[in-house]
């Protein structure tokens, strides 16, 4: 009861903010329950004047209750199945820029990971140069090779360095975002069918992922291993000698961003060229690796002196295994080729459409999304407009929500409209089919279908050699449900326990809301 009403009142702080900020102003009301349209029109009457809202409200609420709220907010932007597509595109502005923290706080985080003066681990260390809400850059140098014989010269580094006392700020607030899932799931349908437990475990994830700076290092690793060969791609190198769950050092990217259109028209840079190398780079990670970088925003994206794309901040990647990448590629494929019952196919086999629907009917809404861009010029196509459609068509058909597919149609969103910055007439379809072509060719030509074989063989081989002790467990399962038979089925003391449990958290719901109302009250008259 006392962690219940911790987390009510950091959600009532919350929703203070949101109130005052005028983001219940972004909710229709209509298809609220009763007691909610209640609660948004009280929200209301604490608005701030019109004039005074920032044009990006939710986005300026979120920044306003720190680091874990614009992590929510970046995350939910990839959800416009879960907060919709008006406010999901409210998000997309939010920009993960924070005021940096003391140089003095910098320097005892890389004294304490490396457990040595910051002067003995670099050569100069200078002030940050990018902050964010997980942590921030600061440009150092590295001693000379050989220093004792006069020979070599600094090397320039980035260094990444956790916020302090960042991990205690996520845990408590995530917590109370877990709470508030749970109690939303235990009340409404639709919240248990957009599972927005498993949404806040996923952040949870990720986030946890972010706050060590180690695994950012291995996902650039893994990254410069895949693409060793790519042409025209490439990753910072990293120092893992300086490396630390708190501290990240990497190659200086010397290089143009993508976000400065004139610097890199000034240097001469083919444009065009640039943006057919963001789309086929990305679909390249995506459905050849199914490891791709999921935050391709302009600000991390670089051309270096060979003309390179060198990408940075690896903190947020996203994964698709064999399934999802063959999905990917045959719907791409699909609308190209115009083959909509083959798309519609491709989704029952996924299991993403339960058996219960028709083929032929959901061929149809499909041909329904599909059709029009046939009729349209190459620069009005959205691959990713249109990955959302199906999206929002699949929930007709009870497809259950897919968050790594949600990740990448919306870091196709991204990259998209990174690609048309630098070309505005660019033929998204003409650009993307050699690589999805590439990709259909070898892994479902007669090539991938051998090589499918072997690895069924494979499988087989495993399955005969496990096959006695799946034998075994059988045995033991028919014996125990034979004892049950003879002995009628017992519970443990303790499950006795959370049956109870669960029928008082029946009443506690009620009660817990009532608090998080009158706390809000409460904050609201004593500010």
């Amino acid at each position: 009861m006392i962690a219940a009403f911790a987390h009510l009142t950091r959600l009532a702080r919350a929703g203070l903010v949101f109130a005052r900020e005028g983001v219940f102003a972004l909710i229709d009301p209509a298809p609220l329950p009763t007691p909610a349209r209640l609660l948004v029109r009280a929200a209301r009457l604490i608005e701030r004047p019109a004039s005074t809202i920032a044009a990006n409200r939710l986005s300026a609420a979120l920044t306003q209750l720190g680091p874990t709220y614009v992590k929510l907010g970046q995350f939910l932007a990839t959800r416009p199945d879960v907060v919709g597509v008006t406010l999901a595109r409210d998000l997309e502005s939010l920009q993960d820029k924070m005021a940096p923290f003391p140089q003095a706080a910098a320097e005892r985080k890389v004294a304490d990971a490396f457990g040595r003066p910051v002067s003995e681990t670099f050569a100069a260390f200078g002030p940050p140069v990018a902050a964010a809400s997980i942590a921030q850059v600061h440009r150092a140098e590295l001693p000379p090779p050989f220093p004792e014989a006069g020979m070599g010269a600094r090397q320039t580094v980035a260094v990444k360095v956790l916020r302090p006392g960042i991990e205690h700020r996520c845990k408590v607030d995530l917590d109370a975002f877990a709470f508030a899932a749970r109690h939303a799931e235990n009340l409404s349908a639709e919240a248990r069918r957009l599972r927005l437990v498993e949404v806040i475990e996923t952040l949870r994830r990720s986030v946890t992922i972010e706050m060590d700076l180690r695994l950012e290092a291995a996902a650039l690793s893994e990254m410069a291993q895949n693409t060793k060969d790519d042409p025209d791609f490439r990753v910072p190198a990293v120092d893992w000698n300086r490396t630390a769950r708190d501290v990240l050092t990497l190659e200086w990217v010397d290089g143009t961003p993508l976000s400065d259109r004139a610097r890199l028209e000034a240097k001469g840079f083919d444009l065009r060229d640039l943006g057919r190398a963001v789309i086929q780079t990305f679909l390249r990670h995506a459905l050849r690796d199914g490891f791709f970088h999921a935050d391709m925003h302009p600000g991390n994206l670089f051309v270096d002196r060979d003309r390179n794309l060198v990408a940075v901040d690896f903190g947020i990647m996203g994964r698709l295994g064999p399934r999802e990448r063959r999905f990917l590629a045959e719907i791409l494929y699909g609308f190209i080729t115009r083959n909509y019952h083959r798309t519609a196919e491709v989704h029952f086999e996924a299991g993403y459409v339960p058996h219960q629907h028709s083929v032929e009917s959901f061929a149809q809404a499909i041909r329904a999304i599909g059709e029009p861009i046939h009729n349209r010029t190459a620069e009005d196509i959205s691959m990713a407009r249109l990955l959302m459609l199906l999206f929002e068509v699949t929930g007709l058909f009870d497809m259950r929500t897919r968050p790594e597919l949600i990740l990448l149609q919306k870091t196709m969103v991204v990259v998209e409209g990174v690609a048309r910055g630098l070309d505005p007439k660019l033929d998204m379809w003409k650009v993307a089919d050699p690589v999805v072509r590439e990709w259909i060719e070898r892994h479902l030509g007669i090539g991938g279908r051998l090589e499918g074989m072997s690895d069924g063989a494979r499988e087989v081989g495993r399955f005969l050699g496990s096959l006695p002790e799946l034998l075994g467990r059988g045995a033991a399962l028919m014996e125990q449900l034979d004892r049950i038979t003879r002995d009628g089925l017992v519970l443990a003391p303790e499950t006795v326990a959370a049956i109870g449990q669960a029928q008082r958290n029946r009443f506690l719901a009620p009660a817990l809301w009532l608090i998080a109302a009158l706390l809000a009250w409460l904050i609201w008259r004593g500010g």
